[in-house]
């Protein structure tokens, strides 16, 4: 009985915490079609969205993305109800680890995260993984671990907001999180952020250092795994791919009021 309670307080937490914030406006967002082009499988979709929980995860990670979602290519999931080609997976505390397709991302800023040197053999195995997750649901009885998504802006000084994503965490924030992407990653070795032990890593024939406080963050990141959109941003390991850039932008190709 009370876990029937409890699930169903989780989702109302869940539903209040899906509703959009008012006049949400991308600066600027690409054309479907064109993310579908420059898209390849394997890439994750950074996402910022517009919902009271997207404000909070923004909030938190001090960042503008809220969500992330991994690419899998047209070929391998179908289509939906409408016809449209699901080509995403991603989870949500809510519906679990679901098949989406780009429109659902139409009208919002996005960043395209793309790991570099990865062979089509690993990516396979990177979206194999994913797929085998499809269906997953999280237990959204765990009502301490919504219940804090609920007051936006904790007074936490900035170094320590991220943490509190630690705190009671369970099935809600690790959907909330992007530990299902890291996971898919890590199948093949590939890593999302430098291991603390890499202060003295070489990079490009240069040394370079770990500041100590981040690296007392990666050692916290990878004890809960909660791994945050942000995390594939700043990774050393990933290229922000510009959708206009790899479609063939040409300033010289400009009207002059453009260009202005």
């Amino acid at each position: 009985m009370f876990s029937r309670i409890f699930g169903w307080i989780g989702r109302r937490i869940l539903d209040y915490l899906a509703q959009p914030i008012a006049d949400y406006e991308p600066f600027f967002a690409p054309d479907p079609e064109l993310l579908e082009r420059v898209l390849l499988p394997g890439d994750v979709l950074l996402i910022e969205g517009n919902t009271r929980l997207s404000v909070i995860i923004q909030y938190l990670t001090q960042s503008t993305w809220s969500h992330a979602a991994l690419y899998v290519g047209a070929d391998r999931l179908g289509t939906n109800g409408k016809g449209e080609k699901l080509v995403l997976i991603e989870a949500t505390a809510k519906d679990g680890v679901i098949a989406t397709p780009l429109s659902n991302y139409a009208h919002f800023n996005t960043r395209i995260c793309r790991p570099v040197r990865v062979s089509d053999a690993d990516r396979r195995v990177v979206i194999d993984h994913a797929v085998a997750n499809l269906g997953k649901q999280y237990d959204v009885r765990q009502i301490v671990d919504l219940v804090r998504y609920l007051w936006p802006y904790p007074p936490v000084p900035v170094a320590k907001r991220r943490r509190m994503l630690a705190l009671a965490s369970g099935d809600p924030t690790r959907a909330i999180c992007s530990t299902m992407i890291a996971e898919a990653f890590h199948a093949i070795g590939y890593p999302i952020l430098p291991r603390p032990s890499q202060e003295h890593a070489v990079l490009a024939g240069k040394p370079y250092a770990v500041a100590p406080y981040m690296a007392g963050e990666l050692r916290h990141i990878r004890k809960h795994g909660l791994y945050v959109p942000r995390d594939f941003d700043v990774s050393p390991y990933f290229d922000v791919v510009k959708p206009t850039i790899e479609g063939g932008f040409d300033y010289r190709k400009l009207a002059p009021a453009q260009a202005a």
